[in-house]
């Protein structure tokens, strides 16, 4: 399949002819995004596109099941693989890291994202942030949270509501530091647009129209991480 690798922002963004688009944060984050023509036609752990929430743990025989041990190991790609017989709480194995994940991932529940709570409920991001954030405890501990808190600040652009969330004390990216406006022209921006101008894609063309992602800026001005 014809496919085309492109740079936008933070993101290496992946996007083939027949409508699949892989968005990757060079980290810990994996977005995929598929065209209305793949409605109801794939399965799998990420869900069978339907728009009905209910029966995403299909498994591979085509049974909807309610436990997630069960749905995850029926996709198995090799028999080799061991069956998974139970869940971990990462901060019940790590509880060293409960409070400081708890106290990083408020930010999400916070009045920082307030005009984004409206349209999307936060809960489970949250939740998601404080599991990430107490596994990592092994190194790039503050990746897991930076991630998390990421992706749902993307989800919040997505319905055009564009948060600037980080700072110099919480997951900062430091273009602007070096930068000051009206000496460079090399600007960090917290969404960005769907398609751009950049310093890799001088056409300003893109095969699909995509969200704007963080750290993007158009073509004349540069791109802050290229």
């Amino acid at each position: 399949m014809p496919y085309q690798v492109r740079n936008m922002g933070m993101y290496i963004v992946i996007e083939t002819n027949n409508g699949l688009i892989i968005m990757w944060n060079k980290k810990t984050s994996i977005f995929i995004k598929l065209s209305p023509d793949f409605k109801g036609q794939v399965c799998g752990l990420c869900g069978n596109y339907d728009g009905n929430g209910i029966n995403d743990f299909t498994t591979r025989t085509q049974s909807v099941v309610g436990d997630v041990l069960e749905f995850g190991n029926s996709w198995k790609v090799s028999l080799t693989c061991p069956v998974a017989n139970t869940t971990k709480d990462p901060c019940s194995t790590n509880p060293y890291r409960k409070s400081w994940s708890q106290r990083q991932c408020s930010i999400i529940n916070s009045e920082v994202f307030a005009a984004c709570h409206s349209q999307i409920e936060p809960t489970k991001y949250y939740e998601a942030c404080v599991t990430d954030a107490c596994a990592c405890d092994s190194g790039g501990d503050c990746e897991c949270f930076c991630t998390t808190v990421a992706a749902y600040a993307q989800a919040c652009s997505e319905f055009g509501v564009c948060v600037a969330w980080r700072t110099p004390s919480i997951c900062p990216v430091f273009c602007d530091y070096y930068n000051p406006e009206g000496e460079c022209e090399w600007h960090y921006k917290p969404c960005g647009a769907p398609c751009m101008k950049t310093c890799r894609n001088p056409s300003g063309r893109c095969l699909h129209k995509l969200p704007g992602l963080e750290g993007e800026k158009s073509y004349d001005t540069a791109c802050c991480l290229l």
